[in-house]
């Protein structure tokens, strides 16, 4: 483990609720059309706290989404600036809290809060996290042209380049393939060609 717990937790939930835009899977599509959708995300990452369930919450996290794409997009300077106006405008105040599975971690809203205040926090602290350690080139976008989903890379040697929304990696490494394939049958038939001049 790189960082703490909750800021890995936070960074990967984070960049599933951003790779749920348009354009970011292969399908093309919003991915997070309904408070069915919202629900399920929400239950996939385990977000406690208050829940509302209704369409003013879910137009609220819809709209969070471009704002945190943001983190992974821009200078330090940038990030800096849009991680200290999101813990501002929410009034974060870090304390330490324990529930359910989980230990010891951070929280900087109370769990009443509305649940996009609570992603928005979330997101801000573990980026916060990132830039202290001089991290943030762990965000970056996917590698593949034809993709515009955001990475969270916690190898240890830094080589996440594809994400997980749309096989892109795999996709790569076929394409990758079958060019090493097509260029050794090339060679193979001009070594041939020249030996039986």
């Amino acid at each position: 483990m790189l960082f703490a717990h909750d800021t890995e937790v936070s960074l990967a939930t984070t960049a599933a609720l951003i790779n749920t835009l348009p354009g970011a899977s292969n399908s093309g599509t919003d991915e997070l059309v309904t408070p069915e959708h919202l629900a399920a995300f929400l239950d996939r990452f385990e977000f406690t706290g208050s829940r509302t369930g209704d369409a003013p919450e879910l137009a609220e996290m819809r709209a969070l989404r471009p704002r945190l794409r943001k983190l992974w997009t821009g200078d330090e300077g940038a990030v800096v600036q849009l991680v200290n106006e999101l813990l501002r405008e929410a009034e974060a105040l870090p304390q330490l809290v324990r529930h359910d599975h989980w230990n010891w971690h951070l929280h900087a809203t109370s769990a009443t809060a509305p649940v996009a205040q609570r992603a928005q926090v979330e997101a801000a602290m573990a980026v916060m996290d990132l830039v202290r350690s001089d991290e943030l080139s762990r965000l970056h976008e996917c590698a593949a042209e034809d993709c515009t989903a955001v990475v969270v890379d916690l190898s240890r040697n830094r080589s996440r380049r594809y994400c997980d929304v749309g096989n892109c990696g795999n996709r790569a490494n076929v394409a990758a393939y079958r060019a090493r394939s097509a260029a050794s049958r090339k060679a193979a038939a001009s070594t041939q060609e020249i030996s039986e001049r």
